[in-house]
């Protein structure tokens, strides 16, 4: 995806990698093979790896640029967080992209999680001087309260739900890509009605976390919607109802997708799947029970 222009409002990628991922049968406990190579072999090209069998999964951040602010959408895995294979990989892209994009870390003013997960969280901290601590100085952190809440309730009772992987056999993402943004007194603790001005709102779709939200970004009559991990590969268009491995709550992560395709379906609006690969940007169209994504180059 290059820039895609919203009005008055501005939308960029920043990558830290992509390319095949994981196979299909890992991701998606409910994929069946032969319904599933049908599929595959329908689908945009760039979905999948036919040589290793792997969907593409790309981690991206999105700028979005407004009159007003300079706002990240999720920030990816990070850097100096210790983990284990798969995640494990280079890190530098995504600070060269941020960097190539003409950005500097204080010129954020909102940080946007969509759920907080290892790679929606990542950059949300620095490790600098044997402490963690905000990536970007001068912005508000907009996170989920209820999500927040639930996150910080199962590290302290020692539960490690899907999401949250361990790093040192102790201490969970949030530990260090959440906590010190509060302790910093960055984060606002914002609950579904939340809005910033009229150009951005949150649409509630839990289910592959507990308070998972969408965001909506509109101006000037446009709209486009950062799906977050609401859906992670047009597969799910297709299979609404195939949940992913990491979800806390598989039934209603399904119940959340199909409600939310069927909304956007036949619409203008744009929809921005963090992990969809280049061209990322898409359009959604019903088809029966099932929907079809589209690319918009």
């Amino acid at each position: 995806m290059q820039t895609l222009t919203i009005g008055d409002v501005t939308i960029t990628s920043i990558i830290e990698r992509d390319g095949p991922w994981r196979k299909p049968q890992d991701m998606f406990p409910d994929y069946d093979p032969t319904v599933g190579r049908q599929h595959l072999a329908e689908l945009d090209p760039a979905m999948f790896d036919p040589t290793s069998g792997k969907i593409v999964i790309t981690y991206q951040t999105f700028v979005v640029r407004t009159p007003k602010h300079t706002i990240l959408v999720d920030t990816c895995t990070g850097e100096d967080k210790g983990y284990a294979a798969p995640m494990n990989f280079p890190k530098q892209p995504w600070l060269d992209n941020f960097r190539a994009a003409g950005l500097g870390f204080e010129s954020i003013d909102y940080v946007f999680c969509t759920h907080l997960h290892i790679d929606h969280t990542g950059w949300n901290t620095m490790l600098r001087d044997g402490r963690w601590v905000p990536t970007f100085p001068n912005a508000k952190y907009v996170f989920h309260k209820e999500e927040y809440a639930y996150w910080e309730a199962a590290t302290r009772r020692g539960a490690h739900p899907p999401g949250a992987i361990l790093v040192g056999g102790a201490q969970n993402v949030w530990t260090f890509n959440c906590l010190p943004i509060v302790e910093a007194g960055q984060a606002l603790l914002v609950d579904d009605t939340f809005e910033l001005d009229d150009t951005f709102s949150l649409t509630p779709t839990p289910g592959h976390s507990p308070c998972h939200c969408c965001v909506n970004i509109r101006s000037r009559g446009q709209q486009a919607v950062v799906t977050g991990d609401m859906m992670h590969h047009a597969l799910q268009c297709r299979e609404p109802d195939w949940s992913c491995v990491f979800d806390t709550d598989r039934k209603q992560a399904a119940q959340s997708r199909r409600r939310f395709l069927g909304q956007v379906a036949d619409t203008s609006t744009l929809i921005l799947p963090i992990h969809f690969p280049n061209p990322t940007v898409g359009r959604v169209a019903a088809d029966g029970e099932r929907f079809r994504y589209t690319f918009v180059s």
